[in-house]
């Protein structure tokens, strides 16, 4: 099966580009508007909405295979690519990378994916971020078209790995509204929960931490009693390195302030996702290290996530070969192709670190459905429910896809002749 044409699409993202590094700063709300002057490069406002491209590859028997190209909310930041505008990348895609795709045979995602990834524009730079992403996505959709197969039936053939009917625990994300969300996502009964987006200091996690700390007992409490005795979701927090404005980067106050968290989170296992923000990726396999080896030393079991810096495969193995993190979040868009994302869950998990497959509220549903396959493939201990903030919407869109595909991995393994020829050694008694 041949690609015959490429088409591409403008769209819009389940949320919104913010710039990071003014928020960090200090801005003012004007009602769901971000007041204040962007610092970031190629922002101009503080929020603006997130932008995206639905690239279309057209088969010879008349499909259309599709992914969708998104960049994280927070683009710009922490080593990432720039700002994702639709107008400006489209004719890359039509001009520079359709004809790349044109005339291919849909035989091999593997091989496929391999001439945008590994390709460089005329100008010697790599492609976006975004634009890797989306195409690997189609190319990933093309080939299960092809194949008469889902998505996660390619990735489990072409990477040799083992069918598990079993869903991966789903985190949901609150956004600022971090109270009435929580309800929401302790009454759906989320896997892992709230995410809860501490971003600023003096607003958000306390000069001296008390404000998050009133939140970790309250939510603790809140599952309690919405969520009754057998209910015990993973508390995951991020915040966005705040932990070490607020004490410094002092190791020994943030191992204290750990233990504070993990006394209001108890029961419930807890996880701090980003707690500090060093710089660099160098900086930060240095700090998270170093807190990670007090954590144990001090016996306190709250788990570090890495998050900033840890943006390419190429980080991620770095993160996870100096064993710096207990999970790495896989952040989706920032690794460019999908397959990327397959291959560092894969080598955290060889290595005994925690796996996320993570990306961004700023995806779009196409983007989250593709996720899911990934996720079922290669197993990773959580994956984000996105796009958007709303928790409803996101969740919906993984978890139906979730069960949906799992649905149709467990008929198909009931209709193998390998599964038709032990239920008649089992009525033999062989």
């Amino acid at each position: 099966m041949k690609i015959v044409d490429v088409i591409a699409s403008p769209g819009l993202t389940g949320f919104y580009f913010d710039d990071q590094k003014a928020i960090k700063c200090g801005i003012t709300q004007d009602g769901f508007n971000c007041c204040g002057d962007p610092q970031t490069p190629g922002f101009k406002s503080v929020r603006q909405r997130g932008e995206s491209i639905s690239v279309m590859l057209i088969l010879e028997d008349g499909q259309v295979a599709s992914g969708d190209c998104a960049a994280v909310q927070y683009s710009g930041a922490g080593g990432r690519d720039p700002l994702f505008i639709a107008e400006d990348f489209i004719p890359i895609i039509m001009e520079e990378i359709a004809p790349k795709l044109v005339g291919q045979d849909l035989d091999s995602f593997r091989d496929l994916v391999g001439l945008v990834e590994n390709s460089k524009r005329p100008n010697g730079e790599r492609y976006h971020t975004a634009i890797r992403y989306g195409v690997s996505q189609a190319i990933l959709d093309g080939v299960a078209r092809a194949k008469k197969k889902t998505m996660t039936e390619v990735i489990l053939e072409e990477y040799e790995l083992p069918m598990v009917l079993e869903p991966v625990p789903i985190f949901t994300q609150s956004g600022d509204d971090r109270y009435d969300n929580a309800d929401k996502m302790i009454i759906k009964r989320t896997g892992v929960l709230p995410h809860a987006l501490i971003n600023n200091v003096e607003t958000k996690l306390g000069k001296n931490g008390e404000l998050l700390l009133d939140y970790v007992e309250w939510l603790r409490n809140r599952v309690r009693t919405l969520g009754g005795a057998d209910y015990c979701p993973v508390l995951h927090i991020d915040v966005y390195g705040t932990i070490g404005i607020a004490f410094e980067d002092d190791t020994e106050r943030v191992v204290e302030y750990f233990a504070k968290l993990e006394k209001a989170a108890s029961p419930l296992h807890l996880r701090i996702e980003g707690p500090m923000d060093a710089g660099s990726v160098n900086a930060q396999i240095e700090q998270l290290k170093a807190l990670r080896v007090a954590l144990k030393a001090r016996g306190v079991k709250v788990e570090i996530v890495a998050d900033e810096w840890c943006n390419t495969y190429e980080d991620i193995v770095k993160f996870v070969d100096a064993q710096a993190a207990d999970m790495v979040q896989i952040k989706t868009p920032d690794l460019g192709g999908i397959q990327n994302t397959i291959e560092a869950v894969l080598y955290a998990k060889k290595f005994g670190v925690g796996a996320y497959v993570g990306g961004s509220c700023n995806e779009t549903d196409g983007g989250a459905r593709t996720a899911v396959h990934v996720a079922l493939a290669s197993r990773p201990d959580q994956m984000l429910a996105k796009p958007g903030m709303g928790v409803d919407e996101g969740f919906m869109i993984v978890n139906n896809e979730m069960n949906r595909t799992l649905a149709v991995l467990a008929r198909g393994l009931k209709q193998s002749p390998k599964h038709a020829l032990d239920n008649a050694l089992d009525k033999l008694g062989l």
